[in-house]
Formats: structure tokens, sequence, C-alpha cells
């Protein structure tokens, strides 16, 4: 999936759109994205100029916006469609090494389960083929009314 694919389940935008590419997906299961990380990111300006780390709030950031194009093409909505997909939980969150310019971040959700409208995922971000960030993703979509 390329990027006007994703712009079409998400509706997040620059500078907030944290995932590049879908490399593969199984519906309703599970996911593989890819996040190219560059110097030109807006957050480096602060954190850190002398030493640039992408924040990890923002890594499990992207893996939340993975998982939401996860859930949004397992149940056939799009960003225009009125729903809106919110992060409720984060569990066993973990960094274990700084993520910096030049890096490709690959995101991988799977689907651990779905009960009453929360799904449940399973996150981790590598970079190398080495864990950098893992965690457990809650969500939920909501349809919205056009006068929210």
């Amino acid at each position: 999936m390329d990027i006007k694919k994703i712009l079409e389940h998400l509706p997040h935008r620059y500078p907030m759109l944290l995932v590049d590419r879908v490399l593969e997906m199984e519906s309703g299961k599970s996911i593989t994205a890819l996040k190219n990380v560059t110097i030109n990111e807006p957050f480096f300006q602060g954190h850190f100029p002398h030493h640039p780390v992408m924040p990890g709030v923002l890594i499990l950031e992207a893996l939340a916006q993975t998982a939401a194009i996860l859930s949004f093409t397992s149940a056939s909505e799009t960003a225009n469609s009125n729903a809106v997909y919110y992060l409720v939980g984060i569990d066993g969150a973990r960094f274990k090494r700084p993520v910096v310019p030049g890096d490709q971040l690959i995101l991988k959700i799977d689907v651990l389960r779905i009960t009453r409208g929360i799904w449940k995922y399973s996150g981790k971000a590598l970079v190398d083929d080495q864990v950098v960030a893992q965690a457990e993703i809650m969500c939920t979509m909501r349809h919205i009314s056009d006068d929210e």
C-alpha cells in the first residue's frame, strides 16, 4: 500500500503522519509498515539538536497508526467515512535503543483480540532487524456525526 492509499485510511497529515508505506498485510490479523526517519522531521529540531533521537512517544504513535490502517482496512472503513480511531491504552512499552535520522523503522502489528469494540495489538518497531521498541496497544473505532 503506497502513501496515497494510506492517506485514504488515516486522517493524519504532516507533521503527524508517521507511516510511509505498508509492506504487507493480512486483513484482521497483521500488518507490516515502514517509516523512513529523516533529519527533516520537525521533532529533531528540539529532540535533540546536538544528538537527534526520535521521541519514544512518536514511535508508539507510528505503531498505533499502523494498527489503525489494519483496523480501518479490516472494517472496510476510510478516513472519509466519519470513523475516528482512538488510542485507549498502552501496556508494557519498552524502548531498546534510540532511533536516529537515516533509520528505516519497520512497524509490525499483530491483532491479539477484538472485544466489545476494543482492538488489542502486539506491536514491535525494528531497525535493521533489531527490536527498538515494543508495546501492547489498545484502540477503538467510533463513528462521529458531522456536527461533532
